[in-house]
């Protein structure tokens, strides 16, 4: 999944996808420092993950300036001097610092818990991760979801993201924003109890048990917070490369917190033809959740990188690399087995874990078995630009597993193969990929391929992205990425499958999109889908999130987020492409994040509360 982190300071990503510079007596221009090392990757067709300008142009110099100069873009902050690097952040930037939240805007009463105590804790609300939410506690239903209005927003100050899934426990919501502040709202009104800054933005949900809040950053942290008050109750740095980032939500299951670990260096540092691309291996961490200490670390690639060559730049190249787990681990509680999704090798050779779908003995850490779907898949972002030092001489489809695989008990195997309905228990695991295939595999027998179907096009941000939701029913829900940077109407869709056979239900096609002329504008579905009996929850790059009909797929209630909103704290928010995060559903009540400034998208800084009483 390529994911471009976002900064301790700042979301912006300046990455160089041509030849830097050489110095000159001549002083360069702000804006010649831009297209020297910036314009390539940030344009609305580069295919990269940067922001575009105009985002960038939202953002405080002084933050753009922390990233070039101390953030992960110091590796191309390093090419220019600090004359440079002060001149381009105030050419890109804005005056003055990022707001602040009033002191009007805490809480002055406890938390009310939700009636029923339901909760929606972590990524999929579950260890399955089947973004199901019940009746009983979506408090929701069919014939109320249609009458669902705004009850308040809250603005990120410092954000031009807002990308993090929202946890909805005790009648506290908890949710990270990209410039690494970690937030607990009273769910009911979005006033603040308290927040936290991390080391860098929080892409994770957070997770909440025992009186504690547990989440990862984006620069390889992992943490634990007293749910109550936000004081740190321990900090444990999983992985020491400089490009290690924690995307997927740790898991938290039998007092041991599980924690995957991606890697920036591909998206960020691979266009840089002076980058010694790659050294990064993909790994699972189980720490102790009362302490933070490591009790055992898998990687996804058994032997560290080494040196296998030159480039056309004349650098050293590195492999074997990558196989990143971009998101939350799925578990097996009747086995004690984790299954997690891989994604691309960076460079070549290749190795067998990428594109797969792995089991690991959740005692040991022990992988049990693998089941690799794309094979001899090698990318990184040197690909998409001009100079190409570091692109893999055969590149990949770039087809790597972003969302949790779903673990889902179905009916008994039939003689022919496939499933049939009722019976048996089967357990499967429901994965898509961005390449547009569906894969139903067989848990019990070491991923054993049951059936396989094409939803999408597919693409590098195409396919099946950050995942889907399955019902009570044995229904899948499918949302359909295929975003195309040169076509906006490209794209999107919902599709309904028996999980048992495949069998397609229904299929739902994209409205056109509204904001068609918007830079970053786009019908996509990226973002996890989530369900609820009888109703389907999914958001679009072109800012609206849609409720359809589970059993007939239409459309049966639409909300456009791409307008400016007035917020709980009074910070200046709008909203933008929905991706990355999914709908939280709890209690009559349904939140989600608006804003997402990578592949480029539509920037934008809120959250945004519904009920059907509104306000």
């Amino acid at each position: 999944m390529r994911f471009v982190p976002v900064l301790a300071l700042t979301a912006f990503t300046c990455c160089v996808a041509q030849t830097l510079a050489v110095p000159t007596p001549a002083v360069p221009t702000p804006d010649a420092l831009f297209q020297t090392n910036c314009a390539t990757c940030h344009s609305a067709n580069s295919g990269v993950g940067a922001p575009l300008p105009e985002t960038l142009r939202r953002m405080p110099w002084k933050s753009i300036l922390a990233a070039l100069e101390t953030g992960k873009m110091r590796a191309q902050g390093s090419a220019m001097d600090a004359s440079q690097r002060d001149a381009l952040a105030k050419y890109l930037g804005v005056a003055g610092e990022a707001q602040t939240i009033p002191a009007s805007a805490r809480c002055t009463a406890t938390a009310a818990p939700f009636s029923s105590a339901v909760a929606w804790n972590g990524w999929g609300n579950g260890a399955a991760n089947s973004r199901f939410q019940s009746a009983k506690a979506a408090g929701l239903n069919r014939t109320s979801v249609p009458k669902l209005k705004l009850k308040w927003a809250f603005g990120f100050p410092g954000a031009t993201t807002a990308f993090s899934q929202p946890t909805v426990y005790g009648g506290k919501l908890f949710v990270g924003s990209a410039e690494g502040s970690v937030y607990a709202l009273n769910a009911r009104t979005g006033c603040i109890y308290w927040s936290y800054a991390a080391e860098e933005g929080v892409r994770t949900a957070v997770t909440v048990a025992n009186g504690s809040a547990y989440f990862g950053d984006l620069h390889g942290y992992v943490y634990a917070l007293n749910a109550n008050t936000g004081a740190l109750l321990w900090k444990t740095h999983v992985d020491e490369h400089p490009f290690a980032v924690i995307t997927g939500s740790p898991k938290l299951e039998g007092g041991r917190l599980f924690v995957p670990v991606s890697a920036g260096d591909e998206p960020i540092a691979a266009g840089n033809p002076k980058y010694e691309c790659c050294t990064f291996r993909g790994s699972l961490v189980a720490l102790d959740a009362a302490s933070g200490k490591q009790i055992w670390k898998t990687y996804t690639i058994s032997e560290p990188a080494k040196v296998t060559g030159t480039t056309s730049a004349g650098v050293q190249s590195w492999a074997p690399s990558g196989v990143s787990l971009w998101s939350s681990p799925t578990i097996d509680l009747q086995k004690r087995v984790i299954y997690v999704g891989t994604g691309i090798n960076f460079t070549e050779p290749t190795t067998e874990n990428s594109d797969a779908i792995l089991a690991i003995d959740m005692d040991s850490g022990k992988q049990l078995w693998s089941r690799q779907l794309t094979q001899n898949d090698a990318f990184n972002f040197g690909c998409n630009g001009d100079n190409k030092a570091n692109c893999p001489k055969n590149p990949g489809k770039d087809a790597d597993f972003g969302h949790s695989p779903m673990l889902v008990t179905i009916g008994g195997l039939k003689d022919g193969g496939g499933l049939k309905d009722g019976g048996g228990g089967k357990r499967l695991l429901i994965v898509g990929q961005k390449s547009g295939m569906l894969h139903a595999l067989d848990a019990e027998q070491n991923g054993k391929i049951i059936w396989q179907k094409k939803l999408a096009e597919g693409g590098g941000q195409g396919g099946i992205m950050w995942g889907p939701a399955a019902d009570d029913k044995g229904i899948g829900y499918f949302a359909i990425s295929d975003w195309n940077p040169g076509k906006p109407e490209a794209g999107g869709g919902m599709i309904a499958l028996k999980l048992a056979t495949g069998e397609m239900l229904w299929s739902t096609g994209a409205p056109k999109p509204a904001c068609v002329g918007t830079e970053g504008c786009s019908a996509a579905q990226a973002a996890p889908v989530t369900a609820i009996p009888g109703v389907v929850f999914s958001g679009s790059m072109d800012g609206h999130l849609r409720a359809f009909d589970a059993v007939k797929g239409g459309i049966i209630w639409d909300f456009d987020s791409l307008k400016d909103f007035t917020t709980v704290d009074g910070v200046k928010a709008r909203g933008g492409s929905l991706n990355g995060a999914g709908v939280t559903v709890v209690g009559g009540m349904l939140y989600t994040n608006s804003g997402y400034a990578r592949i480029p998208a539509i920037a934008g800084n809120v959250l945004l509360a519904f009920s059907v009483d509104g306000k």
